[in-house]
């Protein structure tokens, strides 16, 4: 395997440099059929209308906002999009919950409420999630209990970018960049149409109510956009006990050698079982959004509010002060007698958000220049963090400022695109678990993206530069100046069979947590001790890419490697402060290698294209040249997975299975995850109306084996399983 990946690795970094080109948004389209980037079977009825709406429209055509809308022929990188029926089939809680039956994506889960995805083995701040092509400016990356603030349930479309090639967005995000589209500020004519998509549904494991709804309208020059939302569960049912085989059978080896710890024997003298504590949710919001759209451009901004609610399972239990013990022997024990009222609950994350976009875009600006897009976002996030007894044990505050402006220029087989970005992020928290101090960030990058179009192949480069700095509360100021650049080709061998190689080379500045961290975290059960002297992480990646399209068949393969220099990730100490083990924030040398693939095949049943196979994989291997570890931790399991869809007048009908292997190739101070498998159905009815509108009434079966899963990738996967079997009722209504 090794062999093959170190292979993938050379001819799969010219891959990634590739796409990095092909990643520039345009203004404005003037051939909407240049949208070729998603795939035939991600493509939604309500795009291509829109689509051909925008193509008849007098006045202004679809902007794209398509992350590499570049190239005609395809993309060096991978990319992956869920759009229309399959965006609708697969939403969850959570986006990486979501994405996580595409190849190479998994989920670092935190109970229903969180789940972050995971491409290609990397995740946190290696992944870069945006809304619209700007960050969700939120605190996701700075602990695994903390949600993103992007709503799946009203977005248009996700786009998935792998590899390190991602120079549109940022250096940091060498792991990949994952694009909400919502829609939010509008960009098409409406020609006085009005559009919309409401959906309501209910679940009976935890409960679970879902709504969620927008509408799109317009008049003479005048677009708007209006969406909301409302989900909530309680906590879910699960097959057997909180707690992994695993763990309980090392607690039980550790307990029989320290017998006199009464303290924890009493731990293990009631084991929860049947429903997991702190897995419920609520969360509620909406946008409102309006442009004003010319035949030259146009300028439009939107305003949404996000509130959510959400339980911290996983034995999430907020850290008891003990330094006092000796001289408050007497009050502890009444404090012991009072926090009986409190057994069983879990603490909460009461989070608010507000945000306001705004976006312009005209047409041939000025010169030789056929675009110029410019985006701003500000985002005011903060959240507390509640101890059963209802007082505030951490608050978390994040003010963030966010702006590029982009500007494209074509030749007669080439396209360029120059930016600039500007980051701010003023970050505080305070509290019993405030465990890393505010930080004042700022980044300034400036990139240029190239596609040439030759005779027998495309050529693909890019290239950022980018300044960061990071100001504590507490500590010394850090800066950093990062390059990147990328490098593609993309080889059509025939009308159905295309070659991709990418080349990327990218470095990271650490961000505040990694620098500056101090003290004990309990989302992770540890005490996290940061290093203020990282120096930035730079990796090296190549990928080998194949494509094979015809009238029945879309094969996509994708083998890529990555060499990482200084490589930034925690490790054991074996030392105890706080009672919790201690971890240190380190670099050292480490590869990614792995391999994943779709294959889909499209045939005729009742003389329609409506009935397709899908079959994916995706494996991931990793090393790490240290002196303490021989593997990486969170480190994601092999996975194969199958699916069926048929449409046939007015039923749908989807069936899907996934077996995740075991995963023992594990850090130290993990334990093992054992392998699952996950099935899940979709039967939905296209109720026939009068109207040009359709009713879906639904059914939906999750995980209808009951069994018991574990995602490695989760911080709390030993003490939090996902949700056992669950079925969901619910009504679709577009317009």
């Amino acid at each position: 395997m090794k062999n093959i990946t170190t292979l993938s690795a050379i001819l799969s970094a010219i891959l990634s440099a590739t796409a990095l080109a092909l990643s520039i948004p345009t203004a404005f389209a003037d051939n909407p059929e240049q949208d070729r980037l998603s795939s035939k079977k991600a493509q939604s009825d309500s795009q291509n209308d829109r689509q051909k709406s925008a193509q008849n429209s007098d006045t202004i055509e679809e902007v794209l906002v398509s992350a590499h809308p570049l190239s005609g022929e395809g993309l060096a990188q991978a990319i992956q999009t869920l759009s229309g029926k399959q965006l609708l089939r697969n939403l969850a809680p959570s986006l990486g919950e979501t994405l996580a039956s595409q190849p190479g994506i998994h989920s670092a889960s935190f109970g229903q409420a969180v789940g972050r995805p995971i491409i290609h083995g990397l995740g946190g701040t290696r992944v870069r999630v945006m809304e619209d092509r700007l960050s969700t400016m939120d605190v996701s990356v700075t602990s695994g209990d903390h949600a993103t603030s992007v709503e799946p349930f009203i977005a248009d479309k996700i786009e998935v970018l792998k590899g390190a090639s991602t120079l549109l967005y940022g250096n940091g995000a060498i792991g990949g960049v994952v694009d909400v589209h919502t829609g939010r500020v509008p960009h098409l004519r409406a020609d006085d149409a009005t559009t919309g998509r409401f959906e309501a549904s209910v679940a009976n494991n935890g409960d679970q109510e879902n709504f969620a709804g927008r509408i799109d309208g317009g008049f003479e020059n005048w677009l708007w956009h209006v969406d909301a939302f409302d989900r909530q569960a309680e906590n879910y049912k699960i097959n057997g006990f909180a707690e992994s085989a695993a763990l309980r059978a090392a607690e039980a080896e550790e307990a029989h050698d320290d017998d006199h710890d009464d303290d924890h024997g009493e731990e293990h003298e009631e084991e929860v079982q049947g429903t997991l504590p702190g897995s419920h949710y609520k969360t509620d919001g909406g946008a409102l959004g309006l442009s004003y759209a010319t035949e030259k451009g146009f300028l439009g901004a939107a305003i949404s509010r996000t509130e959510a609610e959400y339980g911290l399972p996983g034995g999430h239990g907020h850290h008891e002060e003990e330094e006092h013990d000796e001289e408050e022997h007497e009050e502890e024990h009444e404090d012991e007698e009072h926090e009986d009222e409190f057994a069983g609950l879990t603490p909460i994350l009461d989070m608010e958000q507000t945000r306001i976009d705004v976006e312009a875009g005209i047409k041939n600006p000025f010169g030789a220049f056929s675009s110029l897009n410019l985006r701003l976002g500000h985002n005011d996030y903060e959240h507390s963090e509640i101890e059963p007894n209802g007082e505030v044990a951490t608050f978390f505050q994040n003010d963030a400022f966010e702006s590029r402006v982009e500007l494209t220029k074509e030749a007669d087989n080439q396209r360029n695109v120059y930016g600039l970005q500007f980051d701010q992020r003023d970050f505080s928290v305070e509290g019993e678990e405030a465990f890393v101090p505010g930080v004042d960030s700022r980044s300034l990058g400036a990139f240029w993206l190239n596609e040439t179009g030759f005779e027998r192949f495309d050529l693909e480069t890019g290239l950022r530069l980018e300044r960061v700095s990071h100001k504590p509360a507490t500590g010394a100021s850090r800066s950093f100046t990062t390059i990147a650049g990328s490098g593609g080709l993309v080889i059509p061998l025939s009308e159905q069979l295309t070659w991709k190689i990418a080349l990327d080379y990218a470095e990271r500045a650490p961000v505040g947590e990694e620098l500056y961290s101090f003290g004990p975290h309990l989302a992770t059960n540890r005490f996290e001790i940061g290093d203020a002297g990282l120096n930035e992480e730079s990796v090296l990646s190549a990928t080998l890419g194949l494509s094979y399209s015809n009238a029945a068949w879309d094969v996509t393969v994708s083998v890529y490697h990555s060499d990482f220099s200084d490589f930034i990730y925690q490790t054991s100490d074996n030392r105890e402060l706080d009672d919790l083990p201690v971890f240190l924030w380190g670099q050292d040398d480490a590869t990614f290698t792995g391999i994943d693939g779709e294959i889909i095949y499209t045939t005729d049943l009742f003389g329609e294209r409506d009935l397709s196979f899908r079959g994916f994989f995706d494996m991931v291997s990793t090393d790490i040249d240290s002196t303490t570890e021989s593997n990486l931790p969170l480190i994601p399991p092999s996975r194969v997975g199958l699916s069926s869809d048929l449409d046939w007048q007015n039923f749908a009908f989807s069936i899907d299975y996934v077996h995740a292997f075991k995963q023992d190739t594990v850090a130290s101070f993990e334990l093992p995850t054992d392998s699952y498998n996950d099935l899940s159905v979709y039967l939905g009815w296209q109720i026939p109306t009068a109207r040009e509108a359709d009713f879906e009434l639904f059914l939906r079966g999750d995980n209808l084996t009951d069994e018991e899963q574990r995602h490695h990738t989760s911080f709390i996967k030993d003490t939090a399983p996902q949700p056992g079997r669950r079925v969901s009722l619910g009504l679709r209504y577009t317009f």
